[in-house]
C-alpha cells in the first residue's frame, strides 16, 4: 500500500491534537497497515508502548520489518488479528487509540482482494470499530480517527451512542480551491463544552506544500 499524504498528516497531527494524547504510555493503532502511524507516534513520544493490530498478513509482515528497522522496536508490538478478536482478549486499557480505518464504503471495489480489505469498510464497519474502541479505551483516554469528510456526521452520531464525544476536529482540503475531503477527530468519553474546530490546506496556490503542512511534517519528511 502506498503512503498517502493525508495519512502522514494524520500521523503528524495525532500527538498535537490534544494534550491528553501527549505522553500517553499505552497506545493502540487499529488497522496499522505497514505501521506508518505507529512509527510517527513512536518518533515523537519516547515513553509510549505501542500495540499495532493488522488483519492482513502481508501488511503485518511489512509493519514488523519496519518496526524492527526502527530505533523504537523495543516498545512496538504488532498483532495479526481483527480488532474484534483483539478486543475480546485484551487485558489492558489504552490511554490513546488511533485509527485510519477502511474508507470507501459502498464504492466500486477493486479486483485486488487485499486492496479491497484495506480500503473498504465491509470488513470493519464504523460500528465494529467504535465497539472495539469502547472496550479498549481508558476512562480518561483519547481516540483519534481519520475519516472521509462526507462520513463525519454519521461517525459522530454512532460514536455518541457509545458515549464517545468529539473534542477536536480538523478539516482538511487539498488546496484552497477544493472542498474538504478528510476530517480528523479527537474523541473522549467526556462531552466537550465546545468542539475545537480548525482546518488545514495541504497545497498552496504555488502548488507547493502549505506553510502549515510543512511545519507539521518537517520532522518526518526528508525534503521539506
Amino acid at each position: 500500500m502506498k503512503v498517502c499524504t493525508d495519512a502522514c498528516l494524520f500521523g503528524a497531527l495525532t500527538p498535537s491534537l490534544s494534550t491528553s494524547g501527549e505522553g500517553a504510555t499505552n497506545v493502540l493503532d487499529i488497522g496499522a497497515g505497514t505501521g506508518l502511524l505507529s512509527l510517527m507516534y513512536a518518533q515523537k513520544n519516547p515513553g509510549a508502548i505501542i500495540d499495532a493490530v493488522e488483519i492482513d498478513e502481508a501488511a503485518l509482515k511489512q509493519a514488523k520489518e519496519n518496526f524492527d528497522a526502527s530505533p523504537w522496536k523495543d516498545r512496538m508490538n504488532v498483532y495479526n488479528l481483527s480488532i474484534q478478536e483483539f478486543a475480546s482478549t485484551a487485558t489492558k486499557k489504552y490511554d490513546l487509540i488511533f485509527s485510519n480505518p477502511p474508507f470507501y464504503e459502498n464504492a466500486l471495489e477493486s479486483v485486488d482482494e487485499k486492496r479491497n480489505l484495506a480500503l473498504h469498510s465491509s470488513d470493519l464497519s464504523f460500528e465494529d470499530l467504535l465497539s472495539a474502541v469502547d472496550q479498549l479505551l481508558a476512562d480518561d483516554g483519547s481516540f483519534f480517527v481519520l475519516l472521509p469528510y462526507h462520513r463525519t456526521k454519521v461517525f459522530e452520531e454512532l460514536a455518541a451512542k457509545k458515549n464517545l464525544f468529539v473534542k477536536q476536529k480538523v478539516l482538511v482540503k487539498q488546496t484552497s480551491e477544493h472542498n474538504y475531503f478528510r476530517c480528523m477527530l479527537c474523541l473522549t468519553r467526556k462531552p466537550a463544552v465546545a468542539v475545537n474546530q480548525t482546518d488545514i490546506t495541504i497545497m498552496g496556490r504555488d502548488n507547493k506544500y502549505s506553510g502549515a503542512f510543512v511545519e507539521l511534517l518537517k520532522d518526518y519528511y526528508l525534503y521539506l
